[in-house]
């Protein structure tokens, strides 16, 4: 099952996706109630966390989903065409966005670093600001004033949090999953503020840190997938295109550490909340590697297998 949001930002709907429509979510209660003589108990929303694993309607959500697929042609009239539709970002107000650095060994080694074996090291994860990073799909990222050269791409697979995890074992973690979703972190590479700064020992963690942060730097979507219809994410190919040129092209068999372990990792410090985003990391092919960075009039389109394909334009800050 897929599930997004759609519609304007005031008066946000739910429905079912896939790449050609959305199916309304309130539309299809009428017309499943009516076919079947019965009402379906699913209150309206404007979240998707009450109808993935983890919410109160989950079951109920699931159900109609699969009579949704069923019968295709119950729905027609009142389904959206996905390409015609303003989509929303997914989860509109996580209470945190944790994000990685270095999961992919390709993506380290291509940056010059050297990937260490899981056993000898641990996840470094960094955070961004949701309320001012969070971009919808289809929606354009800002080439920022203050640091117009070196914005680059990350595609990365999302987590979606379901319910409260705290000291959670790996082997229980994606029971906490609510879905996962795309996620593109951009990242401004050579972000150096205060040139005639003097120069201090971690100056150069900092600049990559405040390289992250800009707004609009975290587009998510189209959609997310619950968890129940991915069993295992760390079988899930993943593919970046810039300007329809591949630039990434990878599976997220490849991470160092894998979902549950990172789940269990952030949970040893910080309680996880329904509805909080988790990022695992990146793999080879970012722009820096070549200098190739993103400039007004690009298009990206990032896309991880049984998920979706996020799209996103890039525009100057004005």
């Amino acid at each position: 099952m897929r599930l997004c949001r759609f519609g304007s930002e005031n008066a946000p709907r739910v429905g079912f996706y896939d790449e050609r429509r959305i199916v309304p979510l309130k539309e299809a209660i009428i017309t499943y109630s009516q076919a079947q003589d019965r009402s379906l108990e699913i209150p309206a929303a404007t979240e998707l966390l009450p109808f993935l694993p983890g919410g109160r309607n989950f079951a109920e959500a699931r159900d109609l989903a699969g009579w949704v697929h069923a019968h295709p042609d119950r729905v027609a009239s009142f389904s959206l065409e996905t390409d015609k539709t303003r989509l929303l970002v997914p989860v509109p107000r996580p209470n945190k966005i944790f994000l990685l650095a270095g999961n992919y060994a390709d993506h380290i080694r291509e940056g010059g670093g050297i990937a260490a074996e899981r056993a000898e090291t641990f996840p470094y994860v960094f955070m961004k600001p949701p309320s001012t990073t969070l971009t919808h799909p289809g929606a354009a990222i800002k080439i920022p004033r203050a640091a117009p050269d070196a914005v680059d791409w990350e595609l990365e697979l999302a987590v979606v949090i379901g319910r409260r995890a705290k000291h959670v074992t790996e082997a229980d973690a994606l029971n906490y999953v609510a879905g996962y979703t795309v996620l593109n972190d951009i990242s401004q590479r050579r972000y150096r503020p205060n040139p005639v700064r003097k120069k201090r020992e971690k100056d150069g963690f900092f600049d990559w840190l405040h390289g992250k942060w800009f707004d609009s730097f975290c587009p998510v979507g189209p959609c997310v997938a619950s968890a129940d219809a991915i069993p295992d994410p760390q079988a899930l190919r993943m593919k970046l295109e810039l300007n329809d040129i591949v630039k990434q092209d990878a599976s997220t068999a490849q991470q160092i550490f894998p979902v549950a372990a990172v789940i269990a990792f952030i949970a040893e410090m910080v309680t996880l909340e329904a509805g909080d985003l988790i990022s695992t990391g990146t793999p080879a092919g970012v722009g820096s590697t070549t200098g190739t960075f993103l400039k007004p009039g690009d298009v990206m389109r990032g896309s991880i297998e049984r998920i979706g394909q996020l799209v996103t334009p890039v525009e100057m800050e004005r």
